[in-house]
């Protein structure tokens, strides 16, 4: 187990997201995110773009 201390910005929003997400588990939120950073960076590495397409198509890249 590790304990994170958070900014009370980032402690609303990870509490907003749990809301967002249906779950009461704090810790699955945070292993989402950090599971997608690391597909980023990987994606990054390997020479590739990580996009995000929204419901009207458009494209935004994932940057860091």
């Amino acid at each position: 187990m590790v304990q994170v201390t958070l900014n009370d910005t980032a402690a609303r929003l990870l509490a907003k997201l749990c809301v967002e997400l249906g779950t009461e588990d704090p810790s699955s939120v945070v292993v989402r995110a950090l599971g997608l950073l690391e597909l980023a960076q990987r994606t990054r590495r390997q020479g590739g773009r990580l996009l995000f397409k929204n419901e009207r198509d458009e494209e935004a890249e994932v940057s860091f």
